[in-house]
């Protein structure tokens, strides 16, 4: 019974509407759920690790890689399993992986029973990021820092192309989570701490992967993470517990995930931690009662590595893994990525036959998963030809990436130091200056990233770039610290200082390049914020020798730089750029581009003093009792929506269309910006606003809009945006959405305008 559904006519749809071919899609699904046994329905569940497949033991697997078929047909024949994920520790060509998915798929389409297709799934979160010669962009809290959703759009959808260039449909991505605690080890997997920035850039990354039908081959499913209220552990330490207040839960982390299920997300993957003492696979109330029931997600819910597992181990509310599995499957997850054993498709199977999971339950969870297959295309073309795909890793694509990487380095400071001239001779200096590794951050080839300057060979690091535009005799380099290989990313050694200081004595600038090492999940965490102790006296060695210090950060959160922000002429935020990053921090550096990224969090001045910008009106002011004590409460770094350019941008003339509104109304907004500067710049137009008073205490300011523009040097550009008043709306004590008359303070740029809302108290739907 092999190719089921194309037996049951599936291609006969073709002559069908559009709304006739959805529903004879769902009966033959429905037609396939009543033929399968429970044996299959629990394989389908199933998602397992490469590793298990392949030949070696466990996680130690035999290199060159390679297939075991025997471990293959036993998990994929014999025990039905759907799913399979990872690179099982090493990068592969487009041929390889249509290779070794072409034998799954042959076993799975021509040697079972219903001949259903695999489901193959990879971390492609900045680029096909497993495949060799593929094209790497920016992390996403790079993206995020360029604020443009468009140029995040054409990224999400050359990672599309590349990803089923390799015969993988599926990515989880977008990470939608908010990155609220700098200290996060997954902060760079996210678009930073605002909602309103987030959401606009997971709908962005959504669109881009799925396209308008994501059974098109240059498209693959996406999957939203990690649902919900991952990035604000209380320890600041991954997979720990955070404690949210359901209006702060419903107000600020749960919209971005509303936007891209809106969006059409297929997918969703759920927090490992856990939300106000109840772990995310255990809740039915956050898995059924508001993702499916509110949130209208109709969508495959899957775990996280181990997730169930750690409902024992981790958790401890399950007393064994039987227990674990019923509660979990219970709470709504569809899909198990369990990753390296089949006790959990063994236990899955009991608890359906003692009827202690009804089949409902599992019908439904199955009825999701074999949707998405068909949504794929995988029942009529289950594994692709690279030679389709001739834009792989091409300069078009790499294009794309440099734009995206020139759009989201941020000037955070510039004492009339930048643009480098050429022919200046430049020191490049730090553990981050010469490394390919650093640039991209974790999930680059491996999971931790430590082999990518051996397979990013033929990209160009900082060094690399700037000598490259700067001259082979002007650009000299000393690392001064180096990360120590075959050690997690916290490990350096000072080396070399004396050669440093000699070779700074010739230099006209030297470029500090600090910030981290890739690392990726819990081997991310840290107990100290601060910029590393070598690192920090590497740059007092190069602060002494008088000479211009540019200071371009590398890192994926905000490392506490406070002792040497003030006495550098120059700070540059590169994030983790990818491997485009080098050419586009030269040329940015030089001056043949224009800065114009954007901080997408608050960059805090003390590692005690983390507040994101949507703080509370308390947090930032004294209490007023007659009391002396003036110290500021809110004093970071760098404020959120921040950055510099070459250019200078002057707001005039904020006008709104009316100040006298109602809930239905909306409200329109103009303003002008003019590039006073000497060169064209891009800015980004940011609306913020302020509610004066509510019956829940309101944050000092929100985004609410954004709008990257192009002006001109000395052109003066106008710009609308136009609010529905709804927007302007707060989760009240009741956990609803409210908007309460009164006024508000409108704020774009240096400009503000106050508006009142008039009528009733209203509670949105």
């Amino acid at each position: 019974m092999r190719n089921w559904l194309i037996g049951c006519g599936i291609l006969v749809g073709a002559v069908f509407s559009e709304g006739a071919m959805a529903q004879q899609e769902t009966t033959d699904i429905e037609a396939l759920i009543a033929e399968m046994s429970i044996e299959e329905k629990a394989g389908q569940m199933t998602q397992l690790s490469l590793e298990i497949v392949s030949k070696g033991d466990g996680y130690n697997v035999q290199r060159p890689h390679e297939l075991d078929i025997d471990k293959l047909k036993n998990v994929i024949v014999d025990h039905h399993v759907g799913s399979i994920l990872n690179c099982a520790g090493e990068p592969h060509t487009p041929a390889r992986w249509a290779e070794m998915i072409g034998q799954m798929q042959q076993l799975a389409t021509q040697q079972t029973r219903l001949g259903i297709p695999l489901l193959y799934g990879i971390d492609a979160i900045h680029g096909t990021n497993y495949t060799k010669g593929a094209t790497l962009y920016p992390q996403e809290v790079g993206l995020a820092a360029s604020w443009n959703p468009e140029l995040v759009e054409q990224a999400a959808a050359m990672t599309a192309y590349e990803t089923r260039a390799s015969s993988i449909p599926w990515t989880f991505s977008p990470d939608v989570d908010l990155g609220i605690d700098p200290r996060w080890a997954r902060m760079w997997e996210g678009f930073g701490e605002d909602p309103h920035l987030s959401a606009t850039m997971g709908v962005a990354m959504t669109k881009g992967f799925e396209g308008e039908d994501v059974s098109a081959q240059d498209r693959v499913a996406a999957c939203l993470k990690h649902f919900v209220g991952y990035g604000a552990p209380r320890s600041g330490k991954d997979r720990t517990p955070a404690w949210i207040p359901e209006t702060m839960l419903r107000e600020l982390f749960l919209p971005p995930f509303q936007a891209a299920i809106d969006a059409g997300a297929k997918s969703i993957m759920i927090n490992s931690g856990e939300v106000n003492g109840v772990p995310v696979h255990a809740s039915s109330w956050l898995l059924t009662d508001v993702l499916r029931t509110e949130m209208g997600f109709e969508g495959v819910v899957v775990t996280d590595w181990y997730d169930i597992w750690n409902l024992v181990e981790r958790h401890h509310i399950a007393k064994d893994r039987r227990e674990a599995v019923k509660i979990s499957i219970m709470a709504g997850i569809d899909m198990s990525m369990v990753p390296m054993d089949l006790e959990f498709t063994a236990i899955l199977i009991d608890l359906i036959k003692t009827k202690e999971i009804p089949m409902s339950r599992i019908d439904d969870a199955v009825r999701k998963i074999l949707m998405m297959k068909k949504e794929l295309g995988l029942f009529e073309k289950p594994v692709m030809n690279p030679k389709d795909y001739p834009l792989f890793g091409s300069e078009q694509h790499r294009q794309i990436a440099e734009n995206a990487a020139l759009e989201s380095i941020t000037l955070l400071k510039n004492d009339a130091v930048l643009p480098l001239d050429i022919g200046q001779k430049l020191l490049v200096v730090g553990p981050n200056g010469n490394s390919l590794r650093s640039m991209n951050g974790g999930w680059s080839y491996t999971w931790q990233g430590e082999q990518t300057d051996e397979y990013a060979k033929g990209h160009d690091t900082f060094y690399e770039a700037l000598k490259r535009l700067g001259g082979n005799k002007k650009v000299d380099f000393e690392a001064g610290v180096a990360y120590v290989e075959g050690k997690d990313f916290k490990h350096e050694t000072m080396e070399n200082i004396d050669l440093v200081k000699q070779k700074a004595e010739k230099a006209d600038v030297i470029i500090l390049c600090l910030g981290e090492n890739s690392y990726t999940e819990k081997p991310g965490d840290l107990d100290d914020l601060n910029l590393s102790e070598p690192q920090l006296a590497l740059a007092e060695a190069v602060l002494k020798t008088q000479k211009p210090v540019v200071l371009v950060l590398n890192e994926g959160r905000p490392r506490i730089i406070s002792k040497i922000a003030d006495r550098v002429d120059a700070v540059v935020q590169t994030y983790l750029p990818g491997n485009e990053g080098g050419i586009a921090l030269a040329k940015l550096l030089f001056g043949q581009e224009n800065f114009s990224g954007k901080l997408p969090y608050t960059y805090p001045r003390y590692s005690n003093d983390l507040l994101p910008y949507y703080h509370k009106y308390s947090e930032d002011l004294a209490h007023n009792d007659g009391n002396v004590y003036e110290d500021p409460f809110f004093n970071p770094q760098y404020e959120f929506g921040y950055g510099l350019s070459y250019s200078t941008f002057g707001y005039s003339n904020l006008q709104v269309a009316q100040s006298q509104l109602s809930a239905d109304d909306q409200l329109e907004i103009s303003i002008k910006v003019t590039n006073t500067g000497k060169m064209d710049g891009k800015e980004v137009v940011q609306l913020y606003s302020s509610d004066i008073y509510a019956s829940v205490t309101p944050s000092v300011k929100r985004l609410r809009a954004y709008k990257k523009i192009a002006i001109k040097a000395g052109e003066t550009k106008s710009v609308t945006f136009k609010l529905p008043m709804k927007d302007l709306a707060f989760v009240g004590q009741n956990n609803k959405w409210t908007l309460e008359p009164g006024e508000f303070k409108i704020t774009v740029g240096d400009q503000a305008v106050m508006i009142n809302l008039k009528g009733q108290v209203t509670t949105l739907q």
